[in-house]
Order: C-alpha cells, then sequence, then structure tokens
C-alpha cells in the first residue's frame, strides 16, 4: 500500500481520505516511530521522493482546520479522525469534500489492523475518481512473482492482494507468477472474497488461451500463459539483452545455439546470458560450443516454489513424453491426485485437451530434470529414479490392460512410453510382451518412432532394446528394401534377449521377407520352425507354408492346406490367393469378400484392407462395373494403415481397370516398376507385369508381350511364380514353350479358357464404343 501510496505522490497533492486512515493506522501499529524514517531505512524514500509525508501532515491539517481544531491537535491522529467521523455522521458542511467517500466513517471507525488496511485501496480509489481531470492519472501496478505470496492452501495473503484490485477498478494491474490465476474458479468461494466467472467474467478457465494461438474476441481475454518465444524472438533477445555501442554482444553462433537449445524457454536464455557473462570475466572467449549445456540452475528455479509431493510428481512425469492426472498420480507413488492437479496449473506444463494424455512438460524442463546434475538438497538417486520408472511402467499397464482390444490410439501411446521407459531402465518386458502381439495382430504398422537410447543403434543390451527393434523393423519394412528388414531381423534373432514367443515372431516375419525377396527354401525353413513349435504364429505360419505352394505352382497342395488354416490363418485369402490364378475370378473375388468381413467381424482393419485390396485387383481383370468401386474402397481402407505390398495392389489394379486403353497405362506401369524396384517386393514386380502383359494382349501387340514374357521369366527363373508366364501365354493364346509346371486345380485347357475370355471381353468392351471402356 506505501509503494502505491508513494507513486501517487508524483500528483503533488494530497489524497485526504486515504492519507488519514493510513496515517491511523501507521500510528496504531507502529507507536512511536516515525513514516519517513520507515521510508528512509528501506530506501522507499530514496526511490519515490519524500513528498508523502509531507502530503500526509498537509491533508491532516487541512482536515483539522476545517473542524476547527486547536493547531496544537494537528498531529493527533486519533483526535482528527474521531472528531472527523463525529462530523460525516453528522453530515457536516465543514467536511462536505469528504463526505462523498460512503465507507470512510466505517473504515476510521473500524480497528486499525491487517484487515482493514486491506479495504483501503477503496479510499485511494475514490480518491483518484475525483483528481481533477487535468491531474487524473491510471495507477499501472505490477505484481510479479504471485506465487511467492503463499500456496494454493492457505490464502489469507491472496485475499488481502484480492481485495487491493477489486477496490481498484480504476488502476491497471498486471498480475504476474507461474501459476493460473484461479479467481474466476467457483470452487473457491468461501477462501477467498471474490470468486467465480460473475465476479471475474476475463479469468474464467474457458478464457485461459495457450500462448501463440488465435486470440479470443477483443475485450475479453483478461489472462494470458506466456508460452514459449520463437527462435526469432529468442535470437532478438539475445542480441538487445547484451549489446556495445548499438551492436550485439553475443554473436549471432551462439545465439543460434543458444536458441535452439532453449525451446524457447525464457528461464533459459536468461541462465545463458549469465553464463556468457562469466566467461567473459574469467577472461575466456565465449563459443557456441560453451553453451550446448544443461543448466543444474535449471532444476533449481523450477523446484523453488514447488511443495515436496509437486517436485515428486515433477520428476515422476519426467519420465513420460506425455500424461493424465491418473499416470503422474501413479508414478509418483501417491495416495491423493492433489500435488498432479496443482503441478499441471504450472506454465512448464504444457496441455493439449484433445490428446490421448493431455498433459506434457516443456520439453527443456524435461530434458534438463532428466539429464542435467540435480544439486537440490531432495536429489533423486539411481534408485529412486529406478523405482519411479517401474511404478510409471506398471502405470502405464494398467491404463493398456484397462482400457479396450480396439483402441490402437491407447496400444500406440502405452507402447511406445512403455518401451522408451523399459529400455532406458533395463525393466522386464511384462505388458509390453502382450501389446507387442497386439500390435503386430492388426497389420496396421503404425511407425513407433522412438527417440534413440542411450546405447548406439543397433547395440541391444536389454530385452527391452531387442523388442524396440523388432517392432521398428516390422514397422519401418513397409517402407525400407525387404532385405534390409531380413537383415535387421536376423540381427534381433541373434542378440538372444528376446522370449521364445517374441524371437518367433521375428523368424515368422523374416521368413515373410525371404519370401518376398524370392529366398523361397529360407522363407520354407522359417515357417516350418514356426509351425512347429505351436505358438501364436503357427497358424500364419501354416498359411505361408500356403502360400509357398502356390508359389511353386502347387494349387493343389495349398487349397486343401487352406482348408485346415481356420480364421487364424486366414483361410479365406489363401482361397482368393489359388483362385484368381485360376482364372476364376468370381470365385476369387467372393472368397476375398468373405476375407474383408471376417477381417472387420473381429476388428482387423489391416486384414480387411488387404483382402479388399486383392479383390480390387481380382475384378479389375474382368468388365464388372463395380470394379472401379471396389478399387476406391481399397484406397479408403488402405488409407487407415500402412501396407506397402497391398497398396501397390490397389495401384495395380488401377492400371488393370484402364487396360487396353489409351490411358497411358505404360508410362504408369514404368513408374510403378521403378517405385518397386527399391522395395525388394519380387511377387509385386511380377504381378504388376503380369498386369502389363494383360494391357498388350487386349492390345494385340506382339511386342509389348514378348517384353513382358521375356522380363516375367527374368523375375521368375528360380521357378517361383514360374506359372505367370503360363499365364501371359493363355491371355494371348499362345502356345507354350515349355510344358507347365504348375498343378492347376482344373484341366490347363480350361484356365487357359478363361484367361483368353477375359482378354475378349475387355476388347468387346472396348469396341462398343469409344467411352465404354474408358475414364
Amino acid at each position: 500500500m506505501l509503494s502505491v501510496r508513494l507513486a501517487l505522490a508524483a500528483l503533488g497533492r494530497p489524497l485526504p481520505a486515504f492519507d488519514l486512515a493510513l496515517r491511523r493506522y501507521w500510528e496504531h501499529q507502529h507507536p512511536g516511530e516515525l513514516l519517513e524514517d520507515y521510508l528512509d531505512r528501506g530506501g522507499l524514500a530514496a526511490r519515490f521522493g519524500k513528498a508523502l509525508p509531507q502530503q500526509m501532515q498537509s491533508a491532516l491539517a487541512d482536515v483539522a482546520q476545517a473542524l476547527m481544531l486547536p493547531g496544537t491537535v494537528g498531529s493527533a491522529i486519533g483526535q482528527v479522525t474521531g472528531a472527523l467521523v463525529g462530523a460525516l455522521r453528522e453530515r457536516r458542511q465543514t467536511v462536505r469534500a469528504l463526505a462523498g467517500c460512503a465507507r470512510l466513517a466505517d473504515l476510521l471507525e473500524s480497528e486499525p489492523d491487517l484487515d482493514a488496511l486491506s479495504y483501503y485501496p477503496h479510499l485511494l480509489a475514490w480518491e483518484l475518481a475525483r483528481t481533477p481531470p487535468a491531474k487524473r492519472v491510471t495507477p499501472v501496478i505490477l505484481l510479479d512473482a504471485f506465487e511467492e505470496i503463499g500456496d494454493r492452501t492457505h490464502r489469507d495473503f491472496e485475499r488481502f492482494l484480492q481485495r487491493l484490485v477489486w477496490l481498484m477498478p480504476n488502476a491497471f494491474f498486471v498480475i504476474t507468477g507461474r501459476s493460473r490465476l484461479q479467481w474466476g474458479d467457483e470452487a473457491l468461494q468461501g477462501q477467498l472474497d471474490f470468486t467465480g466467472p460473475t465476479a471475474w467474467p476475463g479469468l474464467a478457465t474457458r478464457d485461459t488461451a495457450p500462448a501463440r494461438t488465435e486470440s479470443p474476441a477483443p475485450g475479453r481475454e483478461r489472462q494470458m500463459l506466456v508460452g514459449d518465444f520463437s527462435f526469432e524472438d529468442s535470437d532478438d533477445y539475445l542480441a538487445r539483452r547484451l549489446s556495445v555501442d548499438g551492436r550485439p554482444l553475443i554473436d549471432e553462433g551462439i545465439r543460434r545455439v543458444i536458441g535452439q537449445r532453449s525451446h524457447g524457454l525464457p528461464l533459459y536464455l536468461d541462465l545463458s546470458v549469465m553464463r556468457f557473462l562469466d566467461l567473459r570475466r574469467s577472461g575466456n572467449t565465449p563459443r557456441p560450443a560453451d553453451f550446448d549445456h544443461d543448466f543444474p540452475a535449471l532444476i533449481a528455479r523450477t523446484l523453488s516454489d514447488l511443495t515436496a509431493p509437486e517436485r515428486n510428481v515433477l520428476r515422476s512425469v519426467s519420465l513420460f513424453s506425455s500424461f493424465d492426472i491418473t499416470l503422474a498420480t501413479r508414478a509418483a507413488g501417491l495416495p491423493r491426485q492433489a500435488p498432479a492437479l496443482r503441478l499441471v496449473e504450472r506454465p512448464f506444463v504444457r496441455e493439449t485437451p484433445f490428446e490421448l494424455w493431455p498433459f506434457h512438460l516443456h520439453s527443456l524442463i524435461r530434458a534438463t530434470i532428466r539429464g542435467a546434475d540435480d544439486q537440490t538438497d531432495d536429489r533423486w538417486s539411481p534408485a529412486d529414479w529406478h523405482q519411479a520408472a517401474g511404478r510409471a511402467f506398471a502405470a502405464l499397464g494398467e491404463q493398456w490392460r484397462q482400457g479396450s482390444d480396439q483402441d490402437r490410439l491407447l496400444l500406440m501411446g502405452c507402447l511406445r512410453q512403455g518401451l522408451a521407459i523399459a529400455r532406458d531402465f533395463a525393466l522386464g518386458l511384462d505388458w509390453l510382451t502382450d501389446a507387442a502381439w497386439t500390435y503386430v495382430g492388426d497389420s496396421v504398422w503404425e511407425p513407433l518412432d522412438l527417440v534413440a537410447g542411450a546405447e548406439e543403434e543397433g547395440a541391444a543390451v536389454t530385452a527391452a532394446d531387442a523388442l524396440v527393434e523388432l517392432l521398428s523393423a516390422l514397422a519401418r519394412r513397409q517402407h525400407e528394401n525387404r532385405a534390409r528388414t531380413a537383415e535387421r531381423l536376423l540381427a534381433v534373432t541373434d542378440t538372444g534377449l528376446l522370449p521364445a514367443e517374441l524371437s518367433d515372431m521375428a523368424v515368422y516375419y523374416r521368413a515373410k521377407a525371404q519370401r518376398d525377396l524370392g529366398q523361397t527354401e529360407e522363407s520354407r525353413q522359417g515357417m516350418r520352425l514356426v509351425a512347429d513349435g505351436g505358438g501364436r504364429l503357427a497358424p500364419n505360419a501354416r498359411r505361408g507354408l500356403a502360400h509357398l505352394s502356390r508359389l511353386a505352382g502347387d494349387f493343389t497342395a495349398a487349397l486343401e492346406a487352406a482348408e485346415r488354416l481356420g480364421w487364424e490363418g486366414r483361410h479365406h485369402r489363401v482361397v482368393g490367393d489359388v483362385q484368381w490364378v485360376q482364372g476364376d475370378m468370381p470365385l476369387a473375388a467372393h472368397a476375398f469378400e468373405a476375407a474383408r468381413a471376417e477381417g472387420e467381424e473381429h476388428g482387423k482393419s489391416g486384414e480387411a484392407a488387404m483382402a479388399q485390396a486383392m479383390r480390387a485387383f481380382t475384378l479389375a481383370f474382368t468388365s464388372d462395373p463395380s470394379a472401379d468401386a471396389e478399387i476406391d474402397l481399397g484406397e479408403h481402407l488402405l488409407a487407415q494403415v500402412d501396407l506397402r505390398a497391398a497398396t501397390l495392389d490397389v495401384r495395380i489394379a488401377a492400371l488393370l481397370r484402364d487396360a487396353g486403353t489409351d490411358a497411358g497405362v505404360e508410362e504408369r506401369a514404368q513408374a510403378l516398376a521403378a517405385e518397386i524396384s527399391t522395395s525388394g517386393l519380387l511377387f509385386i514386380q511380377a504381378k504388376l507385369e503380369l498386369a502389363r502383359a494383360f494391357h498388350h494382349a487386349i492390345r494385340d501387340d506382339q511386342a509389348g508381350l514378348a517384353s513382358s514374357v521375356s522380363r516375367l521369366r527374368e523375375l521368375t527363373r528360380e521357378g517361383y511364380y514360374a506359372y505367370y508366364v503360363d499365364i501371359a501365354h493363355f491371355m494371348a493364346d499362345l502356345l507354350l514353350d515349355t510344358p507347365s509346371r504348375a498343378r492347376w486345380l482344373a484341366e490347363q485347357r480350361t484356365v487357359r479358357q478363361r484367361w483368353r475370355a477375359l482378354v475378349l471381353d475387355r476388347r468387346a468392351l472396348l469396341a462398343s464404343g469409344p467411352t465404354a471402356g474408358a475414364r
């Protein structure tokens, strides 16, 4: 109150209503101590000048004179205020200048204690309101570091400061602190005098916007969360913070390193400036490398005003990339959520309301708490960190197990965070094993995007390291050459770190990659090993063996195997893969439709997408008008998953749909061939070449057909998919150069007739009109 009144002394006039009340309070609370001496000792007089005591004395004398009190009584504040109260109650004309202040008499009569003092701002606001227009001002009052007034339980001092703000509507208050101002919350009724959105409409939670977002409606924003500086703002601050002759003292290279390291955190920028000055004082020339640095002081400054439970929660949630209140409380090992609820109000905790876990620490704060040399008194030992990691890991597993099996968002979130914690703290796999099986079971293959651990890439030392590499290899195989996938999976199995069932996973998917690469014998060995083991992937491995039979042209064996596979072995899809090669497109399309429906029934979107991709591919050979819709559906389903081979199947289907037309089929096929060649997907290359042969057969392009047959021979020279060469001959009604080695389900003549009929039907469609077969 003294600071505000001293600043207003610059008006050059007494403020008698306030000055009398303040003088009475002072003499009652500080008997025998002169206000002038107090101001001199505190440095306030030097800062604001010595006008206040004289103005207060002048106000006292003026009132005494108006009341016709003896001059010797002019300095006795008790006598003056008593007489003034009486005059105000009696509405005497002599005090009409002060009579307009309705609460003055009540405040002068009340006990001059701290509670009464907190209402004196009303008197100050009244005095400001009646200041002559020529001298009228709007005080700007800054209440900085507001968090230091107390905690969120004991709010006595906060109540006094709130009265100051409430009772001075003609002043502009800027309140800054580390925590959100809660006065707009209804729940504080009874703890503070003025609460809720009616009293503070601009402070309601809904009006609190994060930094750097679109501002709310003009005039409604009263509380702003100060966010990170942009890189440009950080550089501007550092350039202006220290300068010599108008030029930045911190050079551009150092500013760049500091800006990148700071993530825009103002406190980090401030600490970096102090480090720069310390280096110069010690005679060193600061270099950019000097600022690739963690500041332990950042931890101390961040923790300084947190309670012990809040500090416990903060360190615990640094283990998470994002969290909610339940995770934070469980990881901290606390019985109640109150510390976590208080912590998330801090500005270094960011909130994204619509995320799975809405809260996350500022990235620099998180990295510093986990990585810097913590010298605080209650710092954690390695054992403390390990125990917290165990609690955090268990809490993630509990959330995953309590969620729905179909909740991929929850699965991926728990996998990413759980794998990182288990890897960083050498924890056992526990629930991660089941989560990994759920991840691979749907063939969706979302990227895990795990940040590299402390160990170098490839240097797996724990089971979690190996599982991270296994799942990353499976996800990346949609974007890497299959040879790279096989290499990575072999390295995983060679570590010997995974339990047997997860080692089976690596062996099975390596066998799939080998099959795609044309290494069919190695693939057969891997599939047989997994199938004989009887584990979770045994049905898949038996399907893999059926596929290998189909690749070799033993369609009878493949179909017989399909009858024993059941849903786990994706029997309908195996039947469809066998039947389309026979030229029986209706039967194959029906099988793929059944496979898609079964996938949807079991909630396996990846399986449904793969089956639909092959249904679109199959029907694209025909003149069925539904082919366009089937391709569109395939694209729609694949947009939700990451399946490279199936996506290529749909793109080949689009070529087949346009086969025989002038829609740039050959040019599109060449571009697609170049893309496929980088994937190592040998069977997709063969499928594409078969589609080109279909196009040439429709157009009766003998040269083009001969080129396609030649490429098919090269692609199938190991004997697998060799029947594609036979089918190309069937399409063009050409005799085979050598007898077919395939075991067709029907007589070879029947198969030949079916494929030739597809070509003739397309020719007839194209001949029926200029737009009949064109898009």
